[in-house]
């Protein structure tokens, strides 16, 4: 590790912490040469998720898309940042534990819906009305007998 300040390749770990989600370690390092401290950050690198869109498009997992996506349907409601936060993170870590690298844009919604179904309704059904793309009242109507009931 290069030190920011002297540029010496010499340095040594004074502490070492692991992130709270547990996939980051931050640890707090001393230059030998400077004696300045800096703290350097250690991930793994991620494979990249491709994402299947309906037409057949390829594109790249976009994990702010997904929650962009995830708060519009939100807004208004009583779910709170911390639990968009919490979907997506559940969702990206089911997602790179598959099998696959490449992922069925219908896959995600559905993973989405059956979360927010169980936090809010509401929520549930703005995002249904996107996802399974509601053309008329009569689709809203269907989805709300299936809450419903």
């Amino acid at each position: 590790m290069k030190c920011p300040y002297c540029g010496s390749k010499e340095s040594e770990v004074v502490e070492t912490r692991d992130s709270e989600d547990l996939e980051t370690i931050r640890r707090r390092r001393s230059c030998t040469k400077c004696e300045k401290r800096y703290t350097t950050y250690e991930r793994i690198e991620n494979v990249n998720l491709v994402v299947i869109k309906n037409d057949g498009r390829r594109e790249q997992f976009d994990r702010d898309k997904l929650k962009k996506g995830i708060l519009r349907s939100c807004e208004k409601t009583k779910v709170s940042i911390e639990d968009v936060e919490r979907i997506v993170t559940e969702i990206e870590r089911e997602l790179r534990g598959g099998d696959s690298v490449e992922v069925e844009s219908k896959k995600i919604g559905q993973m989405v819906s059956s979360r927010l179904k169980k936090i809010d309704k509401i929520a549930y059904i703005r995002f249904s009305s996107v996802f399974k793309r509601f053309v008329d009242i009569e689709d809203f109507e269907k989805e709300v007998r299936k809450l419903i009931n």
